[in-house]
């Protein structure tokens, strides 16, 4: 009967774990990161660097509230980043489906960050603006 239960547990959290799964790209962030070095760009083309399905970007300023970004994108997110707590990234949440599959940091290196008077960026309209100061 042990073992059984043991073997459900086991189970039961497998499942849980490969349904929220949402991925850190550190190797999005590093390109983001090599384009805001040069000096010469002012915008970001997040559908040539990303390399996954996706069909809605939000990003979100430093301090936003979980609670916040959960109401803009119409979803639960667990945010990792602690983006409410700091000043130093910006948070690029990506969407597919209506499920978050992967966020990225960007760091804020004397800029600032912003999409076009929408909402959210799609990958037909995936341009993020770098504000330099």
């Amino acid at each position: 009967m042990r073992n059984n239960t043991i073997t459900i547990s086991i189970l039961i959290l497998l499942l849980l774990t490969g349904c929220s799964r949402v991925t850190h790209n550190t190797d999005l962030e590093n390109s983001i990161q090599s384009i805001v070095k040069d000096k010469n760009k002012s915008q970001i083309n997040i559908d040539s660097l990303a390399n996954f399905e996706w069909d809605k970007g939000y990003l979100f300023p430093p301090y936003t509230a979980e609670e916040s970004m959960e109401k803009q994108m119409g979803v639960n997110f667990k945010d990792r980043s602690n983006i409410y707590s700091r000043d130093d990234i910006y948070l690029l949440v990506f969407l597919n489906n209506e499920k978050v599959v992967q966020y990225a940091e960007i760091k804020r290196n004397q800029s600032d960050f912003s999409i076009d008077a929408t909402e959210y960026i799609t990958p037909a309209k995936a341009l993020i603006k770098i504000n330099r100061h």
